[in-house]
């Protein structure tokens, strides 16, 4: 009975000694300081998903204000202004606003592709071992 009093003596001093941790300062970021950094970060972001991608070569230029990223550029692959959208997505934009332009010869091929049936092979989920 002792032992259990004295034990309970130990536990509540040693909780009474110690200090509280001693409080952080607040410290106020202005919205727009914090956004622009954002901002930062994340076309830095899309910048470096373009390069290690194929649409490097295209050159896009990326600039992101309030979440969304505006890509300009000219390309002559079609494919290429579908990725660079879909690698802002990625990357955390809120919004893209793709305004890369497509050459000429770049829709013509696209256009003859379709017509002769030269495009990519489409695999049915009934045709993927294990999917029913």
């Amino acid at each position: 009975m002792y032992r259990l009093l004295y034990c309970l003596a130990l536990l509540a001093i040693a909780g009474l000694s110690q200090t509280p941790p001693a409080a952080r300062p607040v410290t106020k970021k202005s919205a727009s300081g914090s956004s622009a950094a954002n901002d930062a970060a994340l076309e830095k972001d899309i910048r470096a998903r373009f390069a290690r991608s194929k649409i490097n070569a295209d050159k896009f230029e990326v600039h992101v204000q309030g979440g969304a990223a505006n890509i300009t550029g000219k390309t002559d692959v079609l494919q290429h202004k579908g990725v660079a959208t879909r690698l802002a997505r990625t990357a955390g934009a809120t919004q893209v606003i793709n305004k890369i332009e497509v050459s000429d010869a770049a829709k013509q091929r696209a256009s003859a592709n379709l017509a002769s049936g030269a495009r990519r092979a489409q695999v049915k989920r009934s045709d993927v071992p294990g999917r029913k």
